[in-house]
Order: structure tokens, then sequence, then C-alpha cells
């Protein structure tokens, strides 16, 4: 029996997170967040993507290409538990994984066959960070991959997170329209790590092409500074 089985990068996503800082901790949370898919060469017939269009929502299985290691670990922390309870890795989504394989659920606004750069995927909703490879692409299918009674573990004991975001209006216009929603709404999910809680710190948020500073205090998140990275 083979025990290794080659796996080839098809494509790689192209979002606003240019670091794993900001990025949602689940697909789908936040609609507005756009990427596009771009495949490697050998990926580009259009006959591979025949049909695709009919679908809603696809399955993204990629590869944690920031957190490989040479070794792997049978419990992890997860952030969401404070960073101090040990949990099996194979009961959470933590990154550090025997494999580094990623599964996420996105919706597909659009299949553009006729990208200069070969076809190309306009997703919604993606939790990936800029440049992420991608293995393979799937339909999703409700009527079997949705289970709305299933029950969630110990990620039941997770906050939302939500926040109040004060936001200036002299620093927002800064951000181009398309972007706005998308960064707001990455702000209210409190981007921090779970277990920093100091209102006086001053975080940094790389986001599309601008560096985000804020603060938050009990459930406001307060946008401090803005600068352009490029």
């Amino acid at each position: 029996m083979q025990e290794a089985v080659p796996m080839q990068i098809i494509a790689h996503i192209h979002s606003d997170f240019p670091s794993k800082f900001g990025i949602p901790r689940q697909s789908g949370l936040i609609h507005a967040l756009k990427a596009q898919i771009v495949f490697e060469p050998p990926y580009r017939n259009p006959d591979a993507f025949r049909g695709l269009e009919g679908y809603s929502h696809i399955w993204l299985i990629w590869q944690f290409s920031q957190a490989m290691r040479g070794t792997w670990s049978p419990t992890v922390r997860p952030p969401r538990l404070g960073g101090n309870t040990r949990m099996g890795v194979f009961a959470t989504r933590s990154p550090f994984r025997p494999n580094h394989i990623g599964l996420s659920c996105v919706q597909l606004e659009k299949v553009d066959l006729h990208n200069a750069q070969g076809p190309v995927l306009h997703v919604a909703g993606a939790d990936l960070m800029d440049g992420t490879p991608i293995y393979d692409i799937k339909p999703y299918l409700p009527y079997t991959d949705a289970y709305p009674d299933a029950k969630s573990g110990f990620a039941l004991q997770q906050k939302s997170g939500i926040l109040e975001v004060s936001f200036p209006p002299k620093l927002l216009n800064q951000i181009p329209p398309a972007h706005r929603e998308a960064l707001l709404a990455v702000l209210a999910q409190d981007p921090r790590p779970a277990y920093q809680h100091q209102p006086d710190r001053i975080y940094g948020m790389p986001y599309a092409d601008f560096e985000v500073r804020f603060t938050v205090d009990g459930n406001r998140l307060t946008v401090c500074g803005l600068t352009h990275r490029r």
C-alpha cells in the first residue's frame, strides 16, 4: 500500500490578507470579502470548469503554507479557548496538522473563462491568506453537505466577538469604497488573538494596500491610524 500520495498545487488565491492576522476564523463569516482563484498553467483548460457555474458554493481544499512543520503534535491549544487548554488536533481546525490541509466553503460569484490569466474563479467569504496554494475544488451540495442539527463540540463555548467599530471618517474615506464593507466587518469580528485583552495596546493589521492600527476597549474597537503599505 502506497504511503505517500503526491498532490499537485492547481491554483493560488488572491485575497486582501497579506498575513494571517485579521483573517476570519472560519469561511463564510464575511460575505463582503472578495477573492480570486487563479489556476496554474496545466489546469487552465476551460473544459475542466464546464458546469461549475451552476453551483452557488464550492469547497476549497488548500495548504496551510505558512504553518508547514517537519513534525506534528497530537494536541494543540485553540486560541478561542484562551490558548491554555489543549485539545486533540483532530477535534480542531488548527493549521498545525499532520498534512497541513485546510478546507473552506466559499460562495462562487463568477466563473471567468476569458481572463488573460486563464480561467479565474471569483469567490466571496474566503478565509485564506493571499497566495495560499489550492489543491482541489469541489462543488458544495446542500442536500448532503449541510447538517443544521449537527453538534459543535467545544466550539459552542466560543464567543461571537462582534465589536462596535469606531472608524474616523477622515481615515475611512481613504479606503476604496469597494473594500470598506469588508474591512468594517473584519474589524467587528475582533481580529485580535482571543487571549489578548489589553485596552491600551495598539494593534496593526495589514489589509489590502493598508496598515490599519486600532485599539480595543471592552466591546468597542477604535481605528487610530491608517497608512499605505505600498
